[in-house]
């Protein structure tokens, strides 16, 4: 949400949910748009760069900035063609750029200092345990997690580490989300992106963990499918 400078009311931004593929590979792409000024940004271009322009045309927005959430390929695809394209830069934690190599021209590290575009306040949360430099944003009610938290699960973790930094992850967002935030994570499986936390919190068995151990014993766990490796129970 926005807060509405001429009126003084808070204003949802519009999230526009894009379902990309490419052959095994399904992902949600998110563009949110501030309604008023028309401007917006891109949560973890993929795959599809028609469906990417076709959103921004049909919401008549103007794209000022790409919004990456960690550096594995399926979420960074399009996002140096789009920045290039676009003029626009874009957002990656700095310990993302540190371990991950990724470079691009228009490249902006971050910390958890929020930002605005148009009206949209974006607040950087810093998530380790996927990757070391995962991040969610926030913008208003909306939470946008990439493979840290999905609705029916959590990303995969490479060591006890990794698990025991996604345990940390997950335990601050639990302490700092509204339940009524709506969670769009960069996977879906079951269920749509937007439940709020507090549907996701009941259907999620990694949001039950009480310490890091028995999480970490619970993820790194033998004999999991794929499906239940990279999402779920």
């Amino acid at each position: 949400m926005y807060r509405d400078l001429t009126g003084g009311c808070e204003v949802p931004a519009t999230v526009v949910v894009l379902h990309v593929a490419h052959e095994r590979m399904k992902n949600n792409n998110y563009l949110v748009v501030d309604p008023v000024t028309r401007q917006a940004v891109l949560v973890d271009p993929a795959w599809e760069i028609g469906k990417i322009e076709a959103a921004l045309a049909a919401e008549q927005a103007v794209l000022c900035g790409i919004l990456i959430t960690h550096s594995h390929p399926d979420h960074i695809n399009l996002a140096k063609p789009l920045s290039e394209l676009y003029g626009c830069p874009i957002w990656m934690s700095k310990r993302e750029i540190e371990v991950s190599g990724f470079r691009a021209e228009r490249l902006v590290g971050i910390d958890e200092t929020p930002w605005v575009v148009g009206n949209l306040t974006i607040t950087p949360l810093l998530t380790p345990g996927h990757t070391p430099g995962c991040v969610c944003y926030q913008i208003g009610e909306e939470l946008f997690t990439g493979d840290v938290l999905f609705v029916e699960g959590c990303g995969i973790c490479q060591d006890v580490a990794s698990a025991h930094a996604m345990f940390d992850s997950l335990s601050m967002l639990k302490r700092r989300l509204s339940p009524l935030t709506r969670i769009y994570p960069g996977h879906t499986y079951d269920k749509p992106p937007g439940l709020t936390f507090d549907e996701v919190f009941k259907r999620n068995i990694y949001l039950q963990f009480r310490d890091k151990d028995s999480f970490a014993a619970y993820r790194l766990r033998k004999g999991q499918s794929a499906k239940q490796l990279f999402a779920f129970r």
